[in-house]
C-alpha cells in the first residue's frame, strides 16, 4: 500500500518519492503502474527502494595492476578486503535480485594513449620521470606511462614468471581482473539471462564526457540506479560516482566494497559525501540482504 503522504523530488521524468514511513523510492514508477520487482535496502540514512531492472552493480578497476601481489600489492589492504565483500555479498546478491553486474575497467587502445592529456599521463609515470631521483637505484619499480611495457613479474605463490604486458592496455595480464574476480566475471558473462557486462574506460571516471562506453550502455538499458564498488575509492570510483551524480543517476556507495591506498581520511571523505550529498551509503551485506528479499 502506498504511503498516505509522499513528497515528489526532482522533475516530471527523473524523480524520487519520499515518505517518513518508507524512506526514498528511487524506482520512478509511472502513474499507471509500479515496478514488477522492488528491492529495498537499508542505508546509513533511510531505506531506499529501487527497481532491479533499472539498477546496476558497478565494479571499478579491480584489476591485477591495482591489486596483484606480483606487483608488490599487499594481500591484506583495503582493496583486497573490498574484493572479499564483492565475492561474498555484492556480486551474488546482485545476480539473485536481477541487478546487472558491470565490470568497469581501464582498457586502452593505441589511439586513446596517443590522445591522452598530460595530466592523466602524469599519474602513471612517463619516460625519464624517475631517472634523476633514483639514479643507480634498482630497489623500486617504476612505470614509463600508459601503454608502456611492464616487463616480467613473478607470481609470489607459484614462483612462475608472468608477462605483465603493456600498462592498462586491453587484453593484457595487468588489466585483467584479479583472482578470484576473473572467475566471477567468466561465470557471469555466460549467464543466459542478464549476463555480466565488461565496460572499458579511458579516464579515471568512466562517465567523464559525453557518450562514454558506460554512459551509452546505461542509456541503452534504461539503467538509472548505480551501486558503486571497486578501487580506488577516492579516484576512479569517486570520479565515476561524482560524474554519475551530476548526470542525474542515483548513486549508492557500498563503502566496504571499495578500497583505496590513500590515507584513511580519503575513504572517510568519500563515505561522508556519498551518504550526505551524492546519494546514499550502505554495506555490501546490507545490499545483499535486500537482494535476498526482493519482492
Amino acid at each position: 500500500m502506498a504511503d498516505s503522504k509522499q513528497t515528489h523530488i526532482g522533475n516530471a521524468i527523473n524523480f524520487w518519492l519520499h515518505s517518513h514511513e518508507s524512506g526514498y523510492d528511487l524506482s520512478r514508477p509511472s502513474s499507471s503502474s509500479t515496478p514488477s520487482r522492488r528491492l529495498q535496502i537499508s542505508t546509513t540514512a533511510d531505506q531506499i527502494t529501487v527497481d532491479p531492472a533499472k539498477s546496476a552493480l558497478v565494479v571499478i578497476d579491480m584489476q591485477n595492476f591495482f591489486l596483484s601481489p606480483a606487483l608488490g600489492r599487499g594481500t591484506d589492504g583495503a582493496g583486497h578486503k573490498a574484493k572479499d565483500q564483492l565475492v561474498k555479498h555484492a556480486v551474488p546478491g546482485a545476480r539473485k535480485a536481477g541487478v546487472r553486474v558491470l565490470w568497469v575497467n581501464w582498457g586502452l587502445t593505441e589511439k586513446e594513449v596517443e590522445e591522452m592529456p598530460p595530466g592523466v599521463k602524469k599519474a602513471f609515470g612517463f619516460p625519464g620521470k624517475y631517472e634523476k631521483a633514483h639514479e643507480g637505484s634498482k630497489s623500486a619499480k617504476h612505470y614509463n606511462g600508459l601503454g608502456s611495457e611492464m616487463g616480467t613479474v613473478q607470481d609470489p605463490d607459484t614462483g612462475k614468471d608472468i608477462e605483465a604486458g603493456r600498462l592498462l592496455m586491453r587484453d593484457q595480464w595487468n588489466s585483467a581482473l584479479q583472482p578470484p574476480l576473473n572467475e566471477l566475471w567468466e561465470e557471469g558473462s555466460k549467464l543466459s539471462e542478464l549476463p555480466d557486462v565488461w565496460v572499458h574506460k579511458n579516464r579515471m571516471s568512466a562517465l567523464w564526457g559525453s557518450g562514454t562506453d558506460l554512459e551509452l550502455y546505461l542509456q541503452k538499458e534504461g539503467i538509472t540506479t548505480l551501486f558503486f564498488t571497486g578501487v580506488n575509492t577516492d579516484q576512479c570510483v569517486g570520479g565515476t560516482l561524482q560524474d554519475a551524480y551530476s548526470k542525474g543517476y542515483d548513486c549508492i556507495l557500498l563503502g566496504d566494497g571499495c578500497g583505496t591506498t590513500s590515507p584513511g581520511y580519503a575513504q572517510q571523505c568519500m563515505e561522508y559525501n556519498g551518504a550526505g550529498t551524492w546519494g546514499f551509503l550502505a554495506t555490501c551485506e546490507e545490499f545483499a540482504g535486500g537482494c535476498a528479499k526482493v519482492q
